[in-house]
This record gives C-alpha cells, structure tokens and sequence, in this order.
C-alpha cells in the first residue's frame, strides 16, 4: 500500500503534461527520449525514464520508460548509469515500502499528504503543496516553513542552559594554552601550462602534470589546486590572517611579546599520487607567506601519522596491554581519506601535545584558512578581542539543559561572518533566511531552510548582562569546523571522534560520537557570542569553489546516507538524537534516505539540462554516482550498516587515550618506556616544524 500512495504522490507532484511545468518547475517527460546517441544524451533520457518509472503504471510514458531502464542495449552501452538508476527504483521501493510497516509517524504523513494532493486544484497552492510534500520528504523543513521569529525564539530556548558551575580556571593564556589547527586539502594543477604553475620545485612539474589523468580517490568541497598564484592560495592567505591576529593581541597587550602560537596544518590529497609530494608542495606555499614572526607551524602528512601509529603508537600499546593494535591505530590516524579521519585527528593530537611536548596546553581551537580573525571590527562591535573571547569561564562550566540534564560544556564554539558582510555588523548570518521559494530538488530537499533558523537561533545569540548575571548561555549543535575547539580535559574524558566513514560535516558527527556519554554530564559545546571569524573564501578563490560545486553536491548527497545509518549505528535512539539535533543537523538524519538522495539527484540533473547545461549534468552525474555507489553497496550488504565500523573506531580511540594515561603515569614515577615514549613523540613533532 505504502508504494502505491508514493507513486501516487510523485505523479501528481512531479510528473505533468508534455510541455508544462510541475511542481517543481520542470517539463520532465519533454526530458524523455529514445535518442542514446551519446553519453549526455543517455543521462537525460535515463534521468527521465526514472522519474517517470517512480510514478508507477499509472504514470503516462511509464512502460516505455520502465523499458529504458531495463534495456539491455542501454545495459552494454552504459552500463554503471544504467545499472545506478535500475537499482535506485528497487531501492526505493523497498525502502518506502519497509518504513511505511514499520514506522506509524511516517505511514500517517503519507497517506495524509496523498490524500491531500488528491484534490488536483489544491496542486496550484504552491506554497501548502510544497509544505505537504515535505511532510514525506523533509518534515524538518515543514515545521518551519513560517513563522520564523518563533521558530528561531524556540530553539534559543531549547538550547539554554543555566551554568551550575563556572569553570574556576579558565584559559588566561591563549597563545601558550591553546593549540590551533587547521587542514589543507591539496588537488591537481587546474592548469596544464608548466609556466602557469606558482610555486611548484621545477622537478615536481612532469610528475603533477600526469597525475591530471590519475584516478581521484577523496572528494573535499574546494580542495587548493596545485600551483595557483598566491594571491589565491588559501595557505597563505589563512596563515598570514593568523599571524596578524596574533601581532594584534601583543599590540592590544593582551598576550606577552614573547609568545608565539603553536599551528598545526595536516595535509589531506585527492589522488595518491599527491601524497609524496605533499610536504615539499605545502612548504613552498608556507615560503610565499613570507615572514609568519608570531607563529610556529607544524606540517603533518600521512606519512607523519603513519611513523606515530607504527614507531611510537603501537610499541606503547604492546607494552602496556600486550595488544598488536598497529591495524585499529592505522585506520583511524591519519589525514588523507574522509573528512572524519584528519578532523578526529586534529582534536586528538592535543591529548598527546599535552602528555609529551607542552604540559601547560589547555585546549584546541581549529580554524579553516579561507577565515581570518577580524580584529579590529571585533574589538569595535563587542568590546573584546579574538583571543580575549577564549578566555571565557563558560568554556570549561557545568550546566543544566533546558530538560534538567547535567552538561559539561567542554568544547566552544564561535560563528562565522561572510566577507562583504563584517564591516557593517558581524552578527550578520553567513546563511541568510530564504526569500525565494524552493526549486526543482529543493521542493524535497531544502536544508538552507533550517540552516538559515540554526544559524540565527544558535550563532547569533547576544548574550546580555541579565543573561549572564542570571547564570545563563546557550550551548550548540549546529557549528561549523573551522570556529571551534574543545578543552583537552574533555577531549581526554569524553573521547569523542568523527568517524573515518564521515565525508562532510565531520563538525557536526564529532559530538553525536558522545551525545549521551555521562561522564559528569552530557558534553556540549558553549556558545560564545562575539568570537566570530569572517569567511573569506568567495574574496579570493571563486575558481576553486566553482570547480568543486559538482563534488560538494555529491558530498551533501552522501551526508544524507551517512548520518541517517550512522545515528541507527549509535547507542541511543534516532529519536532521542532527532530531538537534540532538530533541526539543522537533524535534517541530514532520514526515515528514507535512499529515496531523498536519488530523487534530489534525479531533480538536479533534470533542472541543469532544463538550464541548457548538460555538461554541467553530466559533471554532477558522475561525481555523485563516485561517492554514492560504494556506499549503497555498503548499505545493502550490511544488516546494520557502520555499527561495526562505529564499534570498531571507538575500542580504536580508547586503545589510543589509555596509551596516553598509562604514559602520563609513568613519566610521574619516572617510568624508562614513558620517558623513552614522550622523547619520541617531541623528536617527531620537533621534525614536523616547517616556520
């Protein structure tokens, strides 16, 4: 029954006469065709023949489009499109069938949406009928589809906490506690001209050149094509941003003249080929920086990781716990793969900065390079100064949540400005409210929407003096990877991670790794109004983001898959997490992930060849289809999907902390083997230092 009201649905939402428009403002069957002369022209047709096929034999043009789809001549021509879309209708299928039995929420807002649409005049009430089709889709978005200021009011209050216990001792030393990190992603040249390539060691040339033809193996959303001229690169860019940052505290007399900040950079590929010569490459970029006199860098590739995991890592786990872990460690420490692997990474190298290099670090803070610290407007617009924001005792307090439970608010969190925005006021949202109605794949996937509300509701909170003399402060779900850090108390006691398997949003995995670990309280991030940095990466490398917008949609597709089995793989109940992440992050967490992923696909293929952009389709069809089937494969042949995975990363992790603790005890009471662990670890650091 579910399936027929789904079809249903879809021809009266979707599919319409010849030449006029849907819904969704696309003539889809006008798409169809039996002209396979070429690969594009495949793509349309079968992107077309799916759509309609979803419609069900009601649906005119269906049995020729259910012919297309299963052609064995179209097989041998095309054989993984043909094999993609095959499989998406069974998927689906199958899917919505199986949560229409077992989930009574969503079984009720079918039928009641298709009951709906029955009424075909009510089709031209735009705006209900998209709010009704979301209720299927995307019930995140149908609850806030008006009424914004209530909404946005709503979740400020859901996210209040009344602080217990201050932290009584803050960071008073930002420079010397904190350790910040940021990651940067390398790709192939974007250029083939040898003399067009900036910075690149003439020997480097011929061998980067080739790897142009190299499969690509990771996806990043602007990864630094190799060779652009400086003024682009976001290494310097971000890095010299930082150092100035830090010449502006010592100016203001807010950290001592002599301190100089510790950044760690992990340097993640896109093509293995990349991997040799990512260290060379990086420090070529660092060099075109020029002086950086206020901080000390440190440069980590994969082979950096690889000599920490099998040199130090792995005798320590021997020693300690009689445990050949070499495997486990490998496989979660390490920078190149998904976002997940350098993102844990880059948090978990500071319980092992703290035991064996710098006993006084405190806490890390990551940064992206495209963003910068605007000092001089923070200091005008809230009084305090980037660093100063740090020194917050909300960083670190005790809390009760606005349903009573105990939280420690372990990790912070800061906002973000957009670059044209921040002389005017940075309490301006980077995602602002969406004015225009959704369109084609939005009309069933429109994250923007409760992005725009999170953004507001969460980042732009203004703490004011009744707030604060009332002990209170929001904490966050939604925050952004390049704005936040954790003390590495917390780090050491929570031991949260993103998993290896997370391609984007690692930010926002991290905390649901933890989200009801109890140890003296949930841990959450404290919102701290007025650290904001400004986002600069539209000012300076439009070409990068261009080329990489078929990758990042792909990855948005992949977000979906991942974060709706990954929450079933956690301890807790989807339930239970929906109520806590709703509703930016929780939107990525679906009842009928495959159905949302492949129809948002269909549709944004569908619209580009509408636009006339049918290599722009093609570019869209083939970065998706990259990312989606290795992990559709995954999901089919698993019973629980990432469970194991989950498991298997997290027993990693402790392997990892509990290493760090017995160290820590032995370098107390003079231990050989720790003392002999903490010599390696600083040597290896110590060689890592590139300014």
């Amino acid at each position: 029954m579910g399936i027929q009201i789904f079809e249903q649905i879809i021809r009266q939402f979707l599919l319409s006469e010849r030449n006029s428009p849907s819904l969704t403002g696309l003539s889809l069957r006008s798409q169809f065709s039996s002209d396979f002369s070429s690969e594009t022209a495949r793509l349309k047709g079968l992107n077309a023949a799916f759509l309609i096929t979803l419609g069900g034999p009601g649906a005119p043009g269906y049995q020729q489009a259910l012919n297309v789809i299963k052609h064995h001549e179209l097989s041998c021509a095309s054989p993984r499109l043909s094999k993609f879309y095959g499989q998406g209708v069974d998927l689906i299928r199958e899917e919505i069938e199986t949560v229409f039995r077992n989930n009574v929420d969503f079984a009720t807002r079918l039928m009641e949406t298709g009951a709906w649409l029955q009424h075909r005049e009510r089709i031209w009430e735009r705006q209900e009928a998209i709010k009704r089709i979301w209720e299927v889709f995307f019930p995140e978005g149908a609850r806030l589809y008006e009424e914004k200021d209530k909404h946005i009011q709503a979740l400020r209050e859901f996210r209040q906490i009344k602080i217990t216990l201050p932290n009584s001792q803050p960071i008073t030393r930002p420079v010397d506690e904190i350790l910040f990190t940021s990651n940067v992603l390398l790709t192939v040249p974007m250029e083939v001209n040898p003399s067009s390539l900036y910075g690149v060691p003439t020997d480097m040339v011929e061998g980067l050149l080739a790897l142009r033809e190299e499969p690509q193996c990771y996806w990043y959303d602007h990864p630094i094509p190799v060779g652009i001229p400086v003024e682009k690169n976001e290494v310097v860019y971000g890095l010299k941003g930082l150092d100035e940052a830090v010449r502006f505290e010592k100016e203001r007399g807010s950290v001592p003249k002599s301190s100089t900040l510790h950044c760690l950079l992990s340097v993640s590929v896109t093509h293995e080929g990349l991997q040799d010569m990512a260290r060379a490459l990086v420090t070529e970029m660092i060099r075109g920086a020029g002086a950086l006199d206020h901080l000390k860098v440190f440069l980590w590739t994969e082979k950096e990781t690889s000599i920490l995991v099998e040199d130090v890592l792995s005798p320590a786990a021997k020693h300690y716990f009689g445990l050949d872990a070499t495997d486990q460690l490998c496989h979660i420490i390490g920078v190149n793969g998904e976002y997940g692997r350098h993102y844990s990474f880059l948090r978990a190298i500071a319980a092992l900065w703290q035991v064996c290099y710098a006993p006084n670090l405190r806490g890390t803070f990551k940064i992206d390079l495209d963003q910068v610290f605007p000092q001089p407007e923070l200091v005008r617009q809230t009084g305090t100064s980037a660093f100063e924001h740090f020194k917050t005792p909300l960083w670190g307090a005790n809390g009760l949540d606005s349903q009573g439970n105990p939280v420690k608010l372990g990790m912070i969190a800061g906002a973000l400005v957009n670059y044209e925005d921040a002389s005017r006021s940075l309490f301006t949202p980077d995602v602002r409210y969406p004015v225009e109605g959704p369109k084609a794949e939005e009309c069933i996937f429109f994250s923007r929407l409760p992005q725009a509300i999170s953004t507001e509701a969460e980042m732009m909170t203004r703490y004011n003096e009744d707030a604060l003399e009332a002990g209170r402060c929001i904490h966050r779900i939604h925050v952004t990877g390049g704005t936040c850090g954790i003390l590495v108390d917390s780090l050491r006691a929570y031991r949260p991670f993103t998993p290896t398997f997370i391609a984007r949003a690692e930010d926002q995995a991290y905390l649901l790794s933890v989200m009801f670990k109890d140890v003296g309280g949930f841990l959450r991030y404290v919102h701290k109004d007025g650290l904001i940095m400004r986002h600069d990466k539209e000012a300076f490398a439009r070409e990068a983001i261009s080329a990489a917008e078929p990758g990042k949609f792909a990855g948005d597709l992949a977000r979906i898959l991942l974060f709706s089995y990954y929450s079933r793989a956690l301890p807790w109940s989807v339930a239970d997490i929906k109520e806590q992440v709703d509703p930016f992050t929780g939107c990525f967490i679906s009842h009928i992930p495959l159905t949302v992923i492949y129809l948002r696909l269909a549709l944004k293929i569908a619209a580009l060849f509408q636009e006339n952009q049918p290599e722009k389709a093609n570019e869209y069809s083939l970065a998706a289809m990259a990312r989606l089937i290795p992990l559709i494969q995954t999901i089919k042949e698993n019973k629980e999907p990432l469970r194991e995975e989950f498991r298997f990363e997290q027993q990693a992790w402790d392997i990892y902390y509990e290493i760090l603790d017995r160290v820590e005890e032995g370098l107390q009471g003079g231990d050989t083997f720790a003392t002999s662990f903490r010599r390696k670890v600083g040597r290896l650091i110590d060689s890592c230092k590139v300014v």
